[in-house]
């Protein structure tokens, strides 16, 4: 889908007659709530307060827009503005403009710190977050009240509730997705509650520590070899097969985000939702997701760069685009306006996760073959006769092998 949303050319006469390149991804399921329509509102407000400056947009689909991208860089036609999912690799190639170059102090210090953490190439900013997410566990409040059963805290709670929900013939008692579509998640949200992750303290990848084994031990013995996690087999368990089960009634629990609480209750589902279990209580931290927004130098539009960075994160278009698409905004003021909306009620939890969420390791240009290498191998780690420690130590080496690379 391309829009263009104003004049594809410079108006001429003063020094900031330009147009800025924009190319971006459409986070709607078609043309009712394509992200078109955002962009299109935005650029006609930034335009008539910045004369001189003229913004056009492309937006295409999420399974094109990063292909897109890389396309024009190699051309030597990058865009002046990108709004994809990952930044690292034109940083690595000082192709961005770092976040102080462009922002103003007040724009750059808004952002949520995880998140401009989550944004940084060796401690310096390049990627500016865009929007947010972060997942909480769901459980379905009918299927629990009908079991006599609470809301699990532990490990070990949703191992007992999975049991006695499997014995009431529901189809998937815990729903794990470990399947090629985004199993890195699921994968996430289990490290961190076993108290481990995919890189330690230092940045480094510790993807088969002690702890992570550990992780995968539990969930193959405790919930998939005991027969708890439903029909499909966790490698061949996409999430978004997941979470239509769970929509349809037939999950008991399942680890979700803002999208399908709303789809969920759509659909006549009641959803409970709590912080992640962890080993011995509630994780301290979730998973936190983020897509990400980049200022491109080679046309060399650093000040009107900043001046539509600065207009784009004030708290009103923050807070627009993640209402419509039923996301979390990045920034400390736009969450802080959210948390006092009862409009935005059904977000607050996930609101007071974000900013004790850990992201991917997004900095690093290798993370994209480590998820690659998750994306084929996680689901063996719990597959009859696999072993987590091995199949750990893969994905672990090729990370390293990447790494190597950078």
């Amino acid at each position: 889908m391309t829009a263009t949303l104003s004049g594809c050319g410079s108006t001429g006469g003063g020094p900031e007659d330009i147009t800025l390149k924009l190319v971006a991804a459409d986070y709607g399921t078609g043309p009712a709530n394509s992200s078109e329509k955002y962009w299109n509102r935005l650029v006609k407000g930034f335009e008539a307060t910045h004369p001189g400056i003229k913004v056009d947009v492309t937006v295409h689909s999420w399974k094109k827009v990063d292909r897109e991208v890389a396309a024009m860089v190699k051309k030597g036609q990058a865009p002046d503005i990108a709004q994809i999912g990952a930044y690292a690799d034109y940083a690595k190639a000082d192709k961005l403009y770092r976040a102080d170059q462009m922002l103003s102090i007040r724009t750059q210090a808004n952002f949520l710190p995880p998140l401009a953490e989550a944004g940084s190439v060796d401690h310096t900013q390049y990627g500016l977050p865009f929007v947010a997410s972060t997942r909480l566990l769901f459980y379905n409040k009918q299927l629990f009240a009908q079991a006599g059963l609470d809301a699990p805290k532990t490990w070990d709670d949703i191992r007992d509730d999975a049991t006695v929900l499997g014995q009431r013939g529901v189809a998937y008692p815990y729903a794990l997705p470990l399947g090629p579509e985004e199993p890195q998640a699921e994968t996430a949200m289990w490290l961190l509650g076993g108290g481990g992750g995919f890189t330690d303290d230092s940045g480094s990848y510790a993807i088969d520590s002690a702890e992570n084994v550990r992780t995968f031990d539990w969930l193959k013995s405790n919930l998939v070899d005991k027969g708890l996690v439903g029909p499909v087999a966790p490698g061949k368990l996409d999430r978004q097969k997941a979470f239509d089960a769970f929509t349809d009634g037939k999950v008991g629990m399942l680890n979700g985000h803002p999208t399908l609480m709303q789809e969920a209750e759509r659909k006549g589902v009641s959803v409970g939702m709590v912080p992640l279990p962890g080993i011995d209580g509630p994780s301290k931290g979730s998973l936190g997701v983020a897509d990400w927004i980049m200022g491109f130098k080679q046309n060399g539009h650093r000040v009107p760069l900043g001046k539509f960075f600065d207009y784009m994160f004030s708290d009103k278009n923050v807070i627009d685009f993640a209402d419509e698409y039923d996301l979390l905004p990045v920034t400390d003021s736009a969450s802080a306006a959210m948390e006092t909306d009862a409009r935005f009620k059904p977000l607050w939890k996930f609101l007071a996760a974000l900013p004790d969420s850990q992201f991917y390791p997004f900095g690093k240009t290798s993370w994209a073959r480590s998820s690659e290498s998750i994306k084929e191998n996680i689901g063996k780690a719990v597959a009859p006769g696999g072993s987590p420690r091995s199949v750990l130590g893969k994905i672990a080496r090729d990370s390293a092998a990447a790494e190597r690379t950078e």
